[in-house]
């Protein structure tokens, strides 16, 4: 490997502190629309122009989608460049990924009407891949999505979630659609494979959960329109995809779920989720001792789950959307942000529902801070992007909200020592999606995964930051996606490096 880095700054602190964050100015952008927008507005943060800051493309529902270019010197700072083939309607969401391996990243953007496919191009230029891959999309209402790369194939495979088959003259309850799976035929994509049954999913992620060498696909899916006999799924990716059984060590799990974050938060080198839904959030704990894929609920032993909102005087339950986890304070240990919000007018849900903060503490229980933080906005929140906006080597914020401006919040909290890791590798998969990061630091272990997916209708492409608290160095080690393990390498707090294959 080629290691090579930029020496930043930054102070140790062993105990936990307050996080704070400061809204900056951004131009106007709402995400906006009827009841095919009730659902998505996610946005994407990943670098288009080769500046190491990334840029935010928001969906914008009837309105256009919009491209913020980054701007930050000195302060978190956007300005709305949006180019004209990125100017489409009927967006719900999209998450960045080099498809054609070249090493700029393009985007795949979801939407009510056909996805769209666009090619990266320097300095922040988008064109549609038009016939050279061979994708198809039809008129669907996608509300999610996921890639990984399968062994020997040189474009990625993609799942893309849809909700209600809009065009089922007996919906929409009960008329969820099918997951359609795009495998790669040699140098193109043949049709969509339907995965059925669909129970109107809102987000999806690529997990090697086992660390077996292949990732299989996890569905969230909202029983609201479902309504009985779905439930959360998970699908094992053989030559024919199947749902894997409670036989297996699946548990049956049935909620209004909206959106999904993975993270080994033990140290056992295992992922645990959390699920975002109406009404309480869900903490999962993995159960390696099964052999399967159990997960065992830690909600209420974690204090996480977000159940009803924590300032106002509104005690109806509230509705989580985008989920991330993400060490906003820099001492080790990582935080979960869930942003919140009314579907539109349910009256059985809260209609003031302030986003979440929850921030670790030392025993592994979280607490919420998000009011002291200053991100407890009570906006209709949906989608999000935790990702440090300025290379300070702090997580900010940014937050897409129906029927209300976009957020952007620049995190000012006096934290720990930090690293920021780029991993890459040769095409066809550049951005080394499916690799694991190891990082040893202060006694803690961490391992992360490389996906694309997840959260609510957004993801985020760029450096993996890892919190170090007190300690100056660190020891690190990539495991590639084909299970080629690099030696380990020490290195310095408080820096970007760059690790290539």
């Amino acid at each position: 490997m080629v290691l090579g880095g930029l020496l930043g700054t930054g102070i140790g602190r062993a105990d936990p502190v307050q996080p704070a964050f400061q809204q900056v100015d951004m131009p106007a952008h709402v995400y906006d629309g009827g009841w095919e927008h009730f659902v998505g507005g996610g946005v994407a943060s990943f670098d288009c122009n080769g500046d190491d800051l990334p840029e935010l493309y928001a969906a914008g529902g009837a309105n256009a989608a919009a491209l913020f270019r980054n701007r930050s010197e000195g302060g978190v700072s956007f300005v709305a460049e949006t180019p004209e083939p990125l100017a489409l309607t009927g967006v719900t969401g999209a998450y960045p990924l080099d498809i054609d391996g070249d090493g700029i990243l393009d985007l795949v953007i979801l939407r009510v009407g056909p996805d769209r496919l666009m090619r990266g191009l320097p300095d922040c230029d988008f064109r549609p891949f038009e016939d050279d891959l061979g994708f198809v999309s039809h008129d669907r209402w996608t509300t999610a999505f996921s890639a990984t790369w399968e062994a020997g194939n040189s474009l990625p495979t993609l799942a893309f979630g849809t909700y209600v088959d809009r065009r089922d003259p007996d919906g929409p309850f009960e008329a969820c659609d099918a997951t359609l799976l795009y495998r790669p035929e040699g140098g193109r994509y043949g049709a969509a494979k339907m995965l059925r049954p669909g129970h109107c999913a809102l987000s999806m992620l690529f997990s090697d959960w086992n660390r077996n060498g292949r990732a299989d696909l996890r569905v969230s899916n909202d029983r609201h329109y479902y309504v009985r006999g779905g439930q959360e799924q998970l699908w094992k990716m053989e030559a024919v995809p199947r749902l894997y059984s409670e036989d297996e060590g699946w548990r049956h799990y049935a909620l209004w779920g909206m959106g999904i974050a993975s993270r080994d938060v033990t140290g056992d080198g295992y992922p645990e989720v959390y699920l975002t839904s109406m009404g309480d959030q869900k903490f999962q704990v993995f159960d390696p001792d099964t052999g399967g894929p159990t997960w065992r609920d830690a909600t209420y032993d974690r204090g996480t789950t977000a159940h009803r909102p924590h300032i106002g005087s509104d005690g109806r339950p509230s509705t989580g959307w985008h989920a991330a986890f993400g060490d906003v304070d820099n001492d080790g240990r990582d935080d979960i942000f869930v942003a919140k919000g009314n579907v539109e007018q349910m009256p059985v849900a809260a209609m003031e529902d302030p986003n979440s903060l929850l921030q670790q503490q030392a025993d592994g229980s979280f607490a919420e801070v998000s009011v002291a933080a200053g991100v407890a906005s009570v906006a209709r929140s949906r989608g999000a992007a935790l990702a440090d906006f300025d290379n300070d080597g702090r997580l900010d914020l940014a937050v897409v909200n129906r029927r209300a401006e976009m957020e952007v919040h620049a995190n000012v909290t006096p934290g720990g020592n930090w690293l920021s890791v780029d991993v890459a590798q040769s095409p066809p998969n550049p951005q080394a999606v499916g690799a694991f990061l190891e990082l040893r630091a202060g006694g803690r272990r961490h391992i992360r995964e490389i996906t694309v997916g997840g959260g609510h209708a957004g993801g985020s492409a760029g450096p993996q930051h890892f919190g170090l608290g007190v300690a100056g160095t660190a020891d690190l080690r990539v495991i590639w996606p084909d299970g080629t393990v690099s030696p380990w390498q020490k290195v310095s707090a408080n820096r970007r490096i760059s690790l290539s294959r």
